[in-house]
């Protein structure tokens, strides 16, 4: 595979679009190519396989997923409410959908494309999560479990949000458990 050139750089940029719009699991690299301006064959060469390709798209969701993190400040609680408002933002339901399929995917299909990037995302999330504890509160098992608690609250919002589009009563139960102290949630 090349390297890292601009052609491959704005080939990915485009894929990256039409994967957050059609989705990634079902992706066939003909109408892919086709839809961004390229061919098959380019793209084979410039990723080295419809593999290489979707690992490449993933790590592009990622991307944009840290990309969103970072900088973000405030305790657990604060920094969790703002990780909620980033996941129920209507323009970020594709990435989310992306993400979702390549969550899917890596328990599924652990050996392919996919592998790893579950994983990866809950320990890029919980690291975050713990960077916005108290030292001392971090380095316990109620802190680990506070920020678990935490992760699996913001998750569960995002899946019925994506099954329901129902912004208003999912933030609203997500405010709720957030609401709880730390030691409740």
């Amino acid at each position: 595979m090349p390297a890292a050139s601009p052609r491959r750089d704005e080939l990915l940029e485009r894929a990256y679009a039409y994967v957050l719009e059609h989705g990634l699991v079902a992706m066939s690299l003909r109408p892919l190519a086709a839809a961004i301006g390229s061919s098959p064959r380019v793209l084979l060469y410039l990723f080295g396989s419809k593999d290489g390709l979707t690992r490449a798209l993933l790590a592009r969701a990622r991307a944009d997923e840290l990309a969103a993190l970072d900088g973000l400040e405030g305790d657990l609680p604060a920094v969790a409410r703002a990780l909620w408002d980033w996941l129920a933002a209507p323009g970020h339901r594709g990435v989310l959908a992306l993400w979702l399929e390549g969550y899917s995917r890596s328990l599924i299909e652990p050996d392919g494309p996919w592998a790893g990037f579950a994983r990866s995302t809950v320990e890029d999330w919980l690291a975050l999560l713990a960077a916005a504890q108290p030292p001392r509160t971090r380095r316990t098992k109620a802190g680990e479990a506070e920020r678990t608690a935490a992760l699996g609250i913001l998750r569960g919002g995002m899946l019925d949000l994506l099954a329901t589009d129902d912004e208003r009563r999912v933030t609203r139960a997500v405010d709720q458990q957030l609401a709880r102290s730390p030691r409740q949630v």
